[in-house]
């Protein structure tokens, strides 16, 4: 038998084994707060512990301190920015964390040293909590930042047109300020985990020699999980049983929704209307068996995969983006390919991009074949990621339960064959009633109902859309709220696509949803759609948002959510009598009360 303990330095047997067990359930963000407070103790800073929630005990004075400003759109880049402040408060380093929108944009010139971590959605556009901050920088509204040293770090998606390109704009706009950049941008792609640590580390070390360093903080809450989080996560999901699995659109639909509700019980999470359910999944068999065949390959080979080795089939089913392709796999075939129509392909990035965004990784070795090793496969492909999806319930109403709205994704090829989404296609067919699913809790702090029940609000959710507004009023119901709620809603046909409909007359006949408004596009000659209702309710929208309503959106990001911005500010320049610069601006003062908030995908 070998001796452990000399390895393990001068901490071993009875102790070893304490500690072993103290740690055995923390976080990785609990783990780093727990390394620097015991270097604390050990440099004499404090001595004991100290109670939770008291100050951090420090040991000298810092000549600046750190703002990390948070823009999210599905809580990457909380999270990320989350793990580099509790990287930040183990070396003893003065930091706090703000989300933008509960930011002062003029507060920029009181600080020392920022650090910027924001996700991009849509079309290059800022997420819902950067807008503001985003808008003021872009229109000099700030000011000089003379004096400030900053970071940017971005996530994104590469196989996007516009990847990064919100942290690239917040990077640009701090250096036209004056601020000075203290480290170069990171963009950083979906399989973004080792990379950000990475930057995160170095900017840490430039930003440690820029502040004079205390010693590390003791105690404080930094390491707690916050109330109603659970420690469930991303990299560690709970594994739920999927009870139901029916279909809400009519037989003759041109769309495939689904009603899916997941058991938690055991888990011990907690969710609020507005959170969102990250959903793991496993590749189609057919698909993973189809990759094989195109690459001249058995599925048996072993690859290595985060430490693990693991045959290529398995890799190929639970750990590889199969559905979403990217630029990056098409460039790369084309360097392996002898295939001169790849290689034009490959060198035109418009081209790639398109072929990216509308074929999955098995259509471009459809189009493609090349034979290939198991090596250069899974070199090519990049980790999988979760799903994630509104919360389409309240656990006041279904407890130890949660609820999607899902739109299963199928598209025709030209040979006649039929692709599906990922995450869709898994729970609507590849998942019994009474199966496993992987799932986790994304909170939301950006879509809330308002904090007092008699408030009025107004919802927009077209589509899957709907989602959060199921639960918005389940918790309404719950409450026993008073403030009024206004629904509008859309889709192509009333016989087809009237999702929940059963569920919304209850609640109009109840009294709780005080007024409907439905757009079904196709069910006449003129299509209608949401927008259009809030058009033709103008008067009425402006007197509930005179009356203090929130204003809430849940869908698409690229037509419809832009649509209904433009409707909104139409209604306040017309029923409000204002200009359209000061009806944009009415807007965006709605979006920093926080009574125009988003959703959008």
């Amino acid at each position: 038998m070998s001796d452990k303990s000399s390895s393990l330095g001068p901490l071993a047997g009875a102790h070893l084994s304490k500690l072993a067990e103290a740690i055995a359930n923390l976080s990785p963000s609990e783990l780093i707060w727990a390394s620097g407070y015991l270097f604390g103790l050990a440099q004499g800073a404090g001595g004991v512990a100290a109670v939770a929630g008291s100050a951090p005990v420090t040991t000298a004075q810092t000549t600046g301190s750190l703002t990390i400003l948070v823009g999210t759109q599905t809580g990457n880049a909380k999270g990320v920015a989350e793990s580099i402040k509790a990287k930040a408060e183990a070396r003893g380093l003065p930091v706090s964390l703000v989300v933008m929108n509960d930011y002062k944009p003029k507060q920029l010139k009181k600080e020392t040293h920022v650090l910027v971590v924001t996700s991009t959605y849509g079309e290059g556009e800022p997420p819902e909590a950067a807008v503001d901050l985003h808008g003021q920088l872009k229109a000099g509204k700030i000011g000089k930042l003379d004096g400030v040293q900053f970071g940017v770090l971005g996530l994104g998606d590469s196989s996007y047109e516009f990847f990064c390109q919100t942290a690239k704009d917040f990077d640009a706009f701090l250096e036209k300020a004056g601020a000075t950049r203290l480290q170069d941008v990171a963009t950083l792609d979906v399989d973004y985990r080792d990379a950000a640590d990475a930057w995160a580390n170095t900017f840490l070390d430039k930003l440690a020699s820029a502040l004079t360093v205390a010693a590390p903080a003791v105690a404080g809450t930094s390491g707690a999980v916050a109330a109603g989080h659970s420690a469930y996560d991303k990299f560690n999901p709970f594994t739920a049983t999927l009870s139901t699995n029916q279909k809400i659109t009519g037989r003759d639909s041109t769309k495939d929704i689904r009603h899916f509700e997941i058991n938690l019980e055991g888990s011990g999470i907690t969710y609020q209307p507005g959170d969102a359910l990250g959903v793991w999944f496993d590749n189609d068999a057919a698909v993973v068996a189809e990759i094989l065949a195109l690459t001249g390959l058995t599925g048996d080979e072993q690859i290595s995969v985060s430490a693990k080795t693991v045959s290529l089939r398995d890799a190929l089913t639970t750990h590889f983006e199969l559905t979403r392709s990217h630029a990056g796999f098409i460039t790369g075939l084309a360097e392996i390919s002898d295939n001169a129509d790849l290689k034009a392909l490959a060198a035109d990035k418009d081209a790639t991009r398109k072929l990216a965004a509308n074929a999955q990784i098995v259509d471009v070795l459809k189009r493609y074949p090349t034979k290939l090793t198991a090596e250069q496969l899974s070199g090519l492909l990049r980790a999988l990621s979760p799903r994630m999806y509104s919360i389409a319930s309240s656990q006041s109403e279904v407890e130890e339960e949660v609820h999607l709205t899902v739109g299963v994704v199928r598209y025709p090829q030209e040979d006649g064959t039929v692709r599906s989404g990922g995450t869709s296609s898994f729970l609507a067919d590849r998942v019994l009633e009474g199966g496993e699913v992987r799932v986790f809790v994304e909170h939301n702090d950006n879509f809330r109902l308002p904090a007092d029940s008699n408030t009025p609000v107004i919802m927009v959710g077209p589509g899957t859309g709907i989602a959060p507004f199921r639960a918005f009023i389940q918790e309404r119901d719950a409450q026993g709220a008073e403030g009024k709620n206004w629904l509008f809603f859309g889709n192509p046909h009333f016989t087809q696509d009237f999702l929940y409909q059963v569920e919304w007359q209850k609640y109009v006949k109840s009294g709780l949803l005080t007024k409907i408004d439905l757009a079904f596009s196709r069910d006449q000659a003129e299509k209608i759609y949401v927008q259009d209702k809030l058009k033709a309710k103008g008067a009425e929208v402006w007197h509930w948002l005179q009356d203090g309503a929130h204003f809430y959106v849940c869908g698409d990001a690229n037509r419809m959510a832009k649509d209904v911005h433009e409707a909104l500010v139409n209604i306040v320049a017309e029923h409000g009598g204002k200009n359209a610069e000061e009806a944009e601006e009415y807007v965006n003062e709605l979006r920093r009360a926080k009574r125009y908030q988003r959703d959008v995908y």
